[in-house]
């Protein structure tokens, strides 16, 4: 009788070792991707520019995009299980369209007002995305009344995108000097996480997965429906409030270090599904292994395809993400079934 349960656990314990080992092998070809090549590598010990390359830029942009990957995947999980949706993905709150005003507003006040200037010399506009993401989140949440309603929620997400996104396109439209510069955060790109934005996102996402492991078994009710769940004696809206916490700290921490990474939080989880029938625990824990995987995989090959140039590796996730999605509907619809 528990046969079934044992296999599926066999599996996840299998996937989460293969992950762990096609992260390993990424890392190593992280840290020998660029203009130098793998002479870098090479020569570190004896070449103080080769030890500077690898140890200040390679290696902390090669795990920052590990752990962005990580903390997309842990928060497309924690979406979809919460919204019970399998589209839902990380940016379903307004953080996209938030984080895409903080940082066009930064760049507007960085050329206006000293200020600003001087504020901005602070916060960055790493700081100012991470703000306008959780504001935005906030603004959603005020909009929904709270978090009881799941519906409203994700109808005031929609609502304060739209409208953020207008406003960010308001903004550069009246400010075309900034087009070029926005474009960097909107494409999504890794050049420029160092250490302290490694530090930052590792520090984050222990304490989101932490968070989200403890409140599993939430979302393991409420995939039974909200009724099933109170009939369990879930208190629903502080759990759905602290989830919706993890999802907002954990997209925001992301979005704020690399810019806008299309598809990694919404095809991670789908792809541990497709492999592994698990509780959210595991799916948590192999969502954010596997966006991990998926978001240095596509940083790695944005360095190689046409090196020394780089594509912008949120392009690089939109295309494979949304080609996996379109094979998916395909294969489904071939089913007569759903996503």
């Amino acid at each position: 009788m528990n046969a079934p349960f044992t296999d599926q656990h066999r599996k996840a314990f299998v996937m989460a070792v293969v992950l762990l080992l096609a992260s390993a092998v990424l890392l190593l070809l992280g840290v020998s991707v660029g203009s130098t090549g793998f002479e870098s590598v090479l020569n570190m010990q004896h070449d103080p520019q080769a030890m500077l390359i690898v140890g200040e830029i390679r290696l902390p942009r090669t795990l920052g995009a590990w752990l962005a990957g990580a903390l997309l995947g842990l928060a497309g999980a924690v979406a979809q299980g919460l919204f019970r949706n399998p589209l839902a993905d990380p940016y379903l709150l307004g953080s996209a369209s938030g984080a895409s005003l903080g940082v066009a507003a930064a760049m507007v006040s960085f050329g206006v007002s000293p200020l600003a200037t001087h504020w901005l010399v602070r916060i960055g506009f790493t700081g100012a995305a991470f703000i306008g993401a959780v504001l935005a989140v906030l603004l959603t949440l005020l909009l929904a009344k709270g978090v009881q309603h799941t519906l409203r929620l994700l109808l005031a997400g929609v609502i304060v995108g739209v409208v953020l996104g207008a406003l960010s396109s308001l903004l550069l439209l009246l400010n075309p000097d900034i087009m070029q510069a926005m474009q960097s955060f909107m494409l999504g790109s890794t050049g420029f996480v160092g250490w302290a934005a490694c530090a930052v996102m590792a520090t984050v996402f222990v304490a989101c997965m932490a968070t989200a492991w403890m409140m599993s078994h939430v979302l393991d009710g409420l995939a039974l429906g909200e009724a099933t769940a109170q009939s369990l004696g879930l208190r629903l809206p502080p759990m759905r409030a602290a989830l919706i916490g993890v999802l907002a700290l954990a997209t925001g921490t992301a979005v704020a270090q690399t810019g806008l990474i299309a598809f990694v939080g919404l095809a991670a989880p789908h792809l541990v599904r497709s492999v592994v029938k698990t509780t959210h625990g595991r799916l948590i824990g192999l969502s954010s292994l596997m966006g991990a995987v998926l978001l240095l995989a596509a940083d790695v090959l944005a360095r190689g395809v046409i090196a020394p140039q780089e594509l912008p590796v949120g392009v690089l996730t939109a295309v494979l993400g949304g080609s996996y999605l379109l094979w998916l509907m395909h294969r489904a619809t071939g089913r007569g079934a759903g996503l």
